[in-house]
């Protein structure tokens, strides 16, 4: 099955992907230097675009995420980022939406270091996003996209991947605004197939506010400009907006495009046009009583459902497997390790045994007592820590204004409406921000809601002007956590959303949840103005961050390298 790409255009990472798969041959080691993984990389990644030549998704799949895993042991980002995108656009095409958006936001931090590749991924998001009918999402990935894009035929591809989000929303006036703009570039006149993508969709939308002459000439102009160029899959989708654009005008007319519309899907295997091609000799033949189009849809339709459910389940079964059978081999390497260790313990002598029997004995006794005393002194300290803290936003975020409400009430006649509107606005923002340092400071749910509470806190600080990316939060859910470790984490992710709100500046925070080798491991990754050293070490919330990751045997890494943004790695044992 292939993508079914009426509106959505060229992808920007097939105008790259060859050259720089060939430019990565020529810089691979020499046979003297490179490493067996290396070596073995490159073979499933040349075995991945062999597969993906021809058509066989599944297999290149396969061997793309092969070739993934191989090169983050290499650390060579580019390459996982390369291979991450091809698993998602291969998603994309059997209709893998979420599993594709997924790979998608795990190859963003990889593909920094070139923008040709961030360029690939953000415009790929946009498309998953497109189908999703997350249209607003869809706009914002294809700005970034074009925010790193300098060359003109990528930024005009990207500008038609905007007008297809505008069609799909009906927004007809600005898909045109954005067309007619992209029509006037001179490179257009070089690219044929381009130029008859942006005429095909500026004349349906001239179609769709009724400027029905422009719009059947600019169809027809891009129709036979496709069967010039021998563009098979665009002439299709000329056959389907001119199927249509006559569906209620002259349904001979309709009915001559879908089926030559559905003739084409049957040739080049394009399943999902050949459903919309059904669709339309289904309505023009309905009042003649003929369902035998009808039938056939209805099949061809439960037929693209199932295929879809086996391609995700099976693209999930690759990747699981993956990391199955690498998890497999880090616990047979561990066990081989525990017992070489075993038999050497057996070699000691019976005395020594005994003494460190009464040895752990002894340390038990004291260890039971130490940490009795110390968690006592923690909630001490932790209830004085609270306290101080309530008291401190009280006194910062409240008491002043209070005080100015009340000096307000006094000197200010309340029985006129201005006066009362401006009081109860007020008390309002009193009552709101009381309400937020009291939901700060709550209890927390440790049972069966934890996962959904804490997915509901960290979208609390998502608005217009921040996106939050939650990446693998079913690791929590499926792994069995202690109380005082579920706390660290919710406490931890809202001081990092706290600071980040009032000092980051960012418009994108990235949060990815991983169980590696029985640890938990929380990455948060932001695009602020980040925080230096010293910075980190005036900042109580960062430093409340760092004990309390401390007092569960973790470990916290601030990343100062990024020369922008802020980046945090948290790791505690299950």
């Amino acid at each position: 099955m292939y993508r079914s790409s009426i509106f959505v255009f060229l992808l920007l990472f097939t105008l790259y992907s060859c050259t720089e798969t060939s430019k990565s041959k020529d810089s691979l080691p020499n046979e003297d230097t490179a490493t067996a993984n290396s070596v073995e990389a490159r073979k499933f990644l040349d075995l991945g675009m062999a597969n993906y030549a021809n058509k066989k998704f599944d297999s290149a799949f396969y061997f793309y995420n092969r070739s993934k895993i191989l090169y983050e042991l290499e650390n060579d980002s580019l390459m996982i980022a390369y291979n991450l995108v091809q698993m998602a656009v291969i998603q994309e095409i059997f209709g893998d939406y979420l599993g594709s958006e997924k790979n998608l936001i795990e190859a963003l931090p990889y593909s920094k270091g070139d923008l040709l590749y961030q360029a690939s991924a953000y415009n790929q998001l946009g498309i998953s996003s497109k189908q999703l009918s997350n249209y607003e999402d869809a706009l914002y990935y294809y700005d970034k996209a074009k925010s790193v894009t300098k060359d003109t035929l990528p930024r005009i591809t990207i500008e038609n991947n905007k007008a297809s989000v505008y069609i799909q929303k009906k927004e007809f006036n600005t898909s045109i605004k954005v067309l007619e703009a992209v029509i006037k570039s001179d490179v257009l006149d070089s690219v044929n197939v381009t130029k008859a993508i942006v005429l095909d969709n500026l004349g349906y939308s001239y179609y769709k506010v009724n400027r029905n002459q422009e719009g059947s000439y600019l169809m027809n102009q891009a129709l036979t400009l496709r069967k010039k160029n021998n563009d098979t899959y665009g002439v299709l989708g000329s056959y389907l907006h001119l199927s249509e654009y006559f569906l209620n005008r002259d349904s001979k007319k309709s009915n001559e495009y879908a089926l030559a519309a559905y003739k084409t899907t049957m040739a080049i295997g394009s399943v999902k046009e050949r459903l919309e091609s059904l669709s339309f000799l289904v309505k023009n033949n309905f009042e003649r009583g003929n369902n035998k189009y009808a039938l056939i849809y209805i099949k061809l339709n439960d037929s693209i459902i199932k295929v879809r459910n086996n391609a995700k389940n099976q693209f999930a079964k690759i990747k699981y497997d993956s990391d199955q059978n690498r998890a497999d081999n880090l616990k047979l390497s561990a066990q081989k390790a525990q017992t070489t260790l075993q038999l050497e313990k057996q070699k000691n002598s019976t005395l020594l045994l005994y003494f460190v029997v009464l040895l752990l004995v002894f340390l038990s006794v004291f260890i039971i007592n130490f940490l009795k005393t110390k968690s006592k002194r923690e909630k001490i300290r932790i209830s004085y820590n609270t306290e101080t803290r309530i008291s401190k936003k009280l006194h910062d975020e409240l008491a002043n204004d209070l005080y100015q409400i009340m000096t307000f009430a006094e000197t200010q006649d309340l029985s006129t409406e201005n006066n009362k509107e401006i009081l109860l606005n007020d008390l309002d923002s009193i009552y709101s921000r009381t309400r937020n340092i009291s939901r700060e400071n709550s209890s927390i749910d440790i049972g069966p809601n934890f996962v959904p509470n804490l997915k509901e806190m960290m979208s609390n600080y998502s608005n217009d002007a921040v996106n939050i990316l939650v990446n693998g939060l079913d690791v929590v859910q499926n792994t069995a956590l202690e109380t005082n470790k579920k706390i660290t984490i919710y406490r931890t992710l809202q001081e990092l959303l706290v600071n980040m709100k009032k000092h980051s500046q960012c418009s994108l925070v990235v949060i990815t949840f991983k169980n590696i080798d029985k640890k938990i491991q929380i990455e948060y990754t932001d695009n602020g103005i980040g925080v230096s050293k010293e910075e980190i070490n005036l900042k109580n919330g960062l430093l409340n961050v760092e004990t309390r990751v401390k007092a569960v045997d973790g470990t916290l890494t601030f990343d100062n390298a990024l020369q922008k943004g802020f980046k945090v790695n948290i790791t505690f044992p299950v």
